[in-house]
């Protein structure tokens, strides 16, 4: 008996050993000579990690540098191993992230082939269980039928009498900032500093805790900063834990995964205490009129046999546009506030535009669309400082992209900056701030209709887009009808990427009474 199971069991560690060695060391060599053989080429695959220790250690030459205030050119410091492998390969090349083929796409007829798809040949890569995580698995991760449904479930949320009434929401959240600012003015006879990012945030997620969670707002701001936390730790762990890109190992004990799992279970607590209370407290009418009471009304009894959503559905969906929602925002109110510092001629075009179109007076949805001015200016803000810097999808089969014979599961990468930044597009002023290059719309912007990538493109881009337009609009309006702003001396002009494109030092502005 005993020598039974010595046979089987080097029988399996040979199976085991036979099935590795296929994994991490031949298919990734093959699937690297079948790219070559079609002239794609990149950084070399290394055994089991592929190219993750070389992009940590560029990460950490990079971390640094500093650039002057005026120059939009920050590649080489962000995501640098993408600006290094670019220039050695070509706008199309393809690198490893562990054993994975991740094909680089900096031409826009390819992006355009994947972004424009219908048929389900291109799906969302979630990078791994922790990603889902931290950022929901709502309809920014989820394919297919279920993406249908939820998008029926959800798309109310965003109809246009929503939209008009976002903008007094906003106006009520940031209302109380703007007093505040003005108390410190008084003050400080007229001048001071601030670091405006920090406001942001908070007044992003006042905003979404209202649209999302309603009368539920003050106990959803718990789960937010959790949520962040939650955040923070899994893009650490990307290149500080190399254990979790290796499968059967990613999911030990580690302390890093004891506190995301701590986190993570802190989330689903705020949030099943916050569906209960809505529950138990349903008027004769519905669970509200938030995005949570919309979601909740489809588990309604109505609904019991045959639910749009479930529970576990419903909170995936609340992280996930509570995160997306609230942080790609304040990032690019930030980054507009960077932009109207350093070019004051554009703050007193915008302040004179918003002065004629509303004065004084808080502005409304609708005249929100006579700010043709600002509206360019918030556009041309992220095409240089897009929020997102990356976005993904992977070969869901075995197919042809561009003319390049591509293997199942292959990533997909675009990353925004290097498609908003191509002067074959954009013409050689590509990384010059010119709003007015938006004067026409979007799709006339560049060379290329498909040329701007901030809410991503297609049938699946950004949901929300008009939501974060309409918020950014209301408060740079309110912002301008009030203050004047310049960067703090304490600026320091570093972007750094932690899955968004944020300042690394925080933005300190001077802001000074009109």
């Amino acid at each position: 008996m005993v020598g039974v199971a010595v046979v089987w069991m080097v029988a399996a560690a040979v199976v085991a050993s036979s099935w590795a060695l296929w994994r991490f060391a031949w298919r990734p060599r093959a699937m690297a000579r079948m790219f070559r053989a079609q002239g794609v080429r990149g950084p070399e695959y290394r055994f089991l990690l592929g190219n993750i220790v070389e992009m940590k250690r560029l990460m950490a030459e990079t971390a640094g540098l500093v650039l002057d205030a005026g120059c939009h050119d920050y590649g080489a410091m962000v995501q640098p191993y993408y600006r290094k492998w670019m220039g050695l390969y070509g706008r199309t090349f393809v690198s490893w992230f562990g054993e994975k083929p991740e094909l680089f796409m900096g031409d826009v007829n390819m992006v355009k082939q994947v972004y424009s798809d219908r048929t389900g040949l291109f799906p969302k890569n979630p990078w791994n269980d922790n990603f889902t995580r931290g950022l929901g698995k709502g309809m920014v991760l989820i394919e297919g039928e279920e993406w249908k449904r939820h998008r029926k479930v959800i798309n109310p949320v965003f109809s246009l009498d929503k939209l008009k009434m976002l903008a007094v929401t906003v106006s009520d959240c940031v209302g109380p900032m703007v007093l505040d600012w003005e108390a410190k003015l008084e003050k400080g006879n007229g001048q001071v500093e601030i670091e405006i990012s920090h406001h942001f945030n908070e007044i992003g997620t006042d905003v979404i805790s209202h649209v999302v969670f309603g009368r539920s707002h003050r106990e959803a701001k718990e789960a937010c900063l959790a949520q962040k936390n939650l955040q923070s730790l899994i893009f650490s762990s990307v290149f500080n834990d190399l254990l979790s890109h290796i499968p059967g190992l990613r999911n030990l004990p580690t302390k890093n995964n004891l506190e995301m799992w701590k986190l993570e279970k802190e989330v689903r607590n705020i949030l099943i205490n916050i569906i209960k209370s809505r529950l138990s407290t349903k008027d004769s009418a519905s669970y509200g009129d938030d995005m949570l009471g919309v979601m909740l009304e489809t588990c309604a009894p109505d609904h019991a046999r045959h639910p749009l959503m479930n529970m576990d559905e419903i909170m995936e969906e609340c992280k996930t546009f509570y995160i997306a929602g609230h942080e790609t925002t304040s990032l690019l109110l930030t980054w507009a506030v960077f932009l109207l510092s350093t070019h004051q001629e554009w703050q007193e075009k915008l302040r004179e535009e918003v002065q004629r179109e509303c004065g004084k007076e808080i502005p409304t949805s609708h005249v929100l669309s006579k700010l043709k001015l600002v509206n360019m200016f918030i556009l041309e803000t992220l095409r240089l400082y897009a929020p997102v810097m990356v976005i993904q999808r992977k070969a869901g089969s075995d197919l042809e992209l561009g003319g390049i014979r591509v293997t199942k599961d292959t990533i997909l990468t675009t990353q925004i900056n290097t498609i908003h930044t191509d002067k074959d597009l954009w013409g050689d002023d590509a990384y010059e701030f010119k709003p007015m290059r938006f004067e026409n719309g979007v799709v006339r912007a560049a060379k290329h209709p498909n040329a701007f990538m901030a809410f991503s493109t297609g049938p699946r881009a950004c949901i929300g887009q008009n939501f974060t337009m309409i918020q950014a609009k209301v408060m740079l309006a309110m912002i301008l009808q009030r203050f004047s702003i310049s960067l703090s001396p304490k600026y320091v002009h570093a972007p750094k990427d932690v899955f968004t494109l944020q300042p690394r030092s925080g933005m300190p502005v001077v802001l000074k009474t009109l």
